[in-house]
C-alpha cells in the first residue's frame, strides 16, 4: 500500500499529513519561528526602557541631592549672618 502525504502552508504554518494504508495518519505541524523573534524584540525593548528610567530617576535624585545640599549652604549661611548681626547689636 502506498502513502499519501498531503502539504498545506499559510505562510505561517506548514502541515504535512501523511496517510498509511493501515489506517495510521501522522500530522506534522511547523510554525515560522517569528512568535519567538517578536517575542525576543518586545523583551529587549523591556529591559532598554527599563535601563532609561532607572538613569533617568538617578539623575533625578542627583539634582534632588544637590538643591538640598545648597538649601543647606543658603540656611547655614543665614544663621551665621544673623549671629553676625546679634552680635553687632551687642553694648
Amino acid at each position: 500500500m502506498a502513502d499519501r502525504i498531503t502539504e498545506r502552508t499559510d505562510g505561517v504554518t506548514a502541515e504535512r499529513v501523511t496517510e498509511t494504508g493501515g489506517g495510521t495518519t501522522v500530522i506534522e505541524r511547523r510554525g515560522s519561528g517569528a512568535g519567538i523573534l517578536i517575542g525576543l524584540a518586545i523583551l529587549i525593548l523591556a529591559i532598554v526602557g527599563a535601563v532609561y528610567l532607572y538613569n533617568q530617576n538617578a539623575r533625578e535624585n542627583q539634582k534632588t541631592d544637590a538643591v538640598q545640599q545648597a538649601a543647606g549652604k543658603v540656611g547655614d549661611a543665614a544663621k551665621d549672618v544673623g549671629d553676625a548681626a546679634k552680635e553687632a547689636t551687642k553694648p
